[in-house]
């Protein structure tokens, strides 16, 4: 049964998990020149220092917090200083206890669950650092799930983490992830250790980045020329409603499966459409039914001069839309009237249409599906008008 599923279009699926962590982050390199800047001290001088950093879902807030941390301690080996990381994912873990209890399992990872105070506890991690004489970054993603439940203690105990020695070396350094305003939800003396100006903000990445993105992932995760460039535009464009570079990684995995599904090699703008059709689809059967004759038209024309395609011109369109028109034995509607066509397609979310851009000559508007397969509109448009026209 495995001979027959033919070769996979991928060599390493694993790097386009949720959790992988390139080597190097895409559009993030001034969120990491920013971390390296704010926690120099920490190399420097053994400087505690703290920091937030906040966006949107998909927008590399947690890929770059691993990927500093991660790049942070390679960077301390070398100047031989020890630094250590953890990150807490406070989703899962949103009580003060649990939070604490998954920091002293970094170092000792058979520690009771039960038994010990949170005092306890953080006076036993205070030793494992000081035995190891090693500073720790925590990291608190989602922080905002715990300050909600448990309060902002915990971020109070921690940046005072070791206050209690006159000597003692500055032992815990914070970075807290969230997509919400966590100052609002700090008590006065927490939100006293945090500076405002330690707040980093990650903005929705761009069509262009996503592209970016896609082309690195799909080096890391493909094999060579297992993925069309068409294919890479419709992702980056099918994800920009979002900025989510999560979910543009999910709709090429998606894509991949259903190329090998098919045993076609390589991975195509349908296979592309289908797998947003499948994670998100803006195409309902109601605002297929709710379009008029001549709209039907339009878009079988586009649906057949899409197959194969990321974009088409409105030439292209309007083309097929006459073929379609003749066809059906319609009176096509003049070139006003066409793009008035498409405009509404547009702004009911059935077709994007947008300028051209690079790698296509001239300035025109171009055309596009984007959650759903050409051969698959094309079959339920033929359908429908099967039934609508006499």
């Amino acid at each position: 049964m495995w001979e027959t599923t033919g070769k996979s279009v991928f060599k390493d699926q694993r790097t386009l998990s949720f959790d992988f962590v390139p080597p190097r982050l895409v559009h993030r390199e001034g969120q990491m020149k920013r971390l390296i800047m704010l926690y120099r001290p920490v190399i420097e001088s053994n400087f505690a220092q703290n920091a937030v950093l906040t966006g949107s879902v998909g927008t590399g807030k947690t890929a770059t917090a691993k990927r500093f941390c991660m790049d942070l301690k390679d960077f301390a080996e070398k100047q031989q200083k020890a630094v250590d990381w953890v990150l807490v994912n406070c989703r899962q873990r949103n009580s003060e206890s649990s939070a604490v209890l998954h920091i002293v399992n970094h170092f000792q990872p058979n520690f009771p669950d039960r038994g010990f105070s949170i005092t306890e506890m953080l006076r036993i991690l205070r030793k494992d650092l000081e035995k190891r004489k090693v500073h720790l970054i925590v990291v608190l993603d989602e922080a905002d799930m715990l300050l909600k439940k448990a309060g902002s203690d915990i971020i109070y105990k921690l940046t005072r983490f070791g206050e209690e020695k006159v000597d003692s070396k500055e032992l815990v350094s914070l970075i807290l992830i969230s997509q919400k305003n966590v100052f609002d939800m700090l008590d006065a003396s927490s939100a006293s250790t945090f500076k405002r100006t330690n707040v980093i903000e990650f903005g929705k990445y761009s069509t262009e980045e996503l592209r970016d993105i896609v082309t690195q992932r799909s080096e890391l995760a493909l094999h060579d020329g297992a993925i069309d460039k068409d294919a890479t535009d419709i992702i980056a464009e099918v994800s920009s409603e979002w900025g989510d570079a999560r979910f543009a990684i999910e709709i090429l995995e998606k894509a991949g499966m259903l190329a090998d599904e098919e045993s076609a090699g390589k991975v195509n703008v349908e296979h592309v459409r289908a797998a947003k059709a499948e994670a998100y689809s803006s195409i309902t059967e109601s605002k297929l039914i709710g379009l008029d004759n001549h709209q039907k038209l339009a878009l079988l024309g586009i649906a057949r001069a899409s197959r194969g395609r990321a974009y088409i011109t409105t030439g292209d369109a309007e083309g097929a839309y006459k073929v379609a028109c003749e066809e059906y034995e319609e009176k096509p509607r003049a070139h006003t009237a066409f793009w008035t066509l498409m405009k509404d397609l547009d702004m009911l979310g059935v077709v994007s249409a947008k300028k051209s851009g690079p790698g296509i000559s001239g300035k025109t508007t171009v055309i596009t599906l984007l959650d759903i397969p050409a051969k698959v509109l094309e079959a339920r448009v033929r359908e429908m008008l099967k039934k609508r026209l006499p």
